[in-house]
């Protein structure tokens, strides 16, 4: 892989992430305003956990399998769905959290660990992502398992990066909200929740021809 190939590479990582935020973007602003940027790190970190075994599985070949058998995984995607509207309804009727940072056992490292690992393993489509974009930068005239530790560790670190600058987002916002209205924190966490959980019910997933 040459150095012009792996810019090209960062540039179409870096188009992908200027898009509006996803489901995994909205649970880490929800969760700092919630809990604060240091709890909501467990949340990241079970974000590129599940990455890095899409990323995994898409080497392997499971994104063909996953392309040509949507139907069979399409209850992924309903239980990831199901599960951000639980947490978002969850938050919206509560009445704690509302002086910011709660340290309630709803804010364990392992629960937000595991809400950042389902809320991206629900996502069925990120491993035919990675199995359509890795192909394009690889140089089949090298050795193979180098370039996609190449590729896969470039795209951890800015995902990674990215979810921290959402995540300072919610500090901010969390601190504005504190001075001008206490009582709306949950239910705009909760609200955020809802709000990716219809994004991932309104992907469409067709199965290749």
């Amino acid at each position: 892989m040459t150095l012009e190939v792996y810019l090209l590479y960062l540039a179409a990582v870096g188009v992908f992430f200027a898009s509006p935020p996803d489901t995994s973007q909205l649970l880490i602003v929800s969760n700092s305003i919630k809990y604060g940027l240091r709890r909501s790190a467990f949340t990241i970190a079970g974000d590129l956990t599940a990455n890095s075994l899409q990323m995994t599985c898409a080497a392997f070949g499971l994104a063909t399998v996953i392309a040509t058998s949507a139907y069979a995984f399409v209850w992924i995607k309903w239980i990831g769905v199901v599960y951000l509207a639980w947490i978002g309804l969850q938050l919206f009727c509560s009445r704690n959290g509302t002086d910011g940072v709660d340290a309630s056992k709803s804010g364990r490292p392992f629960r937000l660990y595991r809400q950042g690992f389902i809320t991206s393993m629900a996502n069925p489509f990120a491993v035919v992502f990675f199995g359509a974009l890795f192909p394009q930068f690889i140089d089949p005239s090298s050795s193979v398992l180098p370039q996609l530790f190449i590729l896969g560790g470039t795209y951890i670190i800015v995902d990674g990066l990215i979810l921290l600058l959402w995540g300072l987002f919610g500090i901010r916002t969390a601190s504005v909200l504190q001075r001008h209205s206490r009582g709306l924190l949950s239910k705009i966490c909760g609200s955020l929740m809802i709000a990716a959980a219809a994004l991932l019910a309104l992907k469409d997933f067709e199965p290749q021809k």
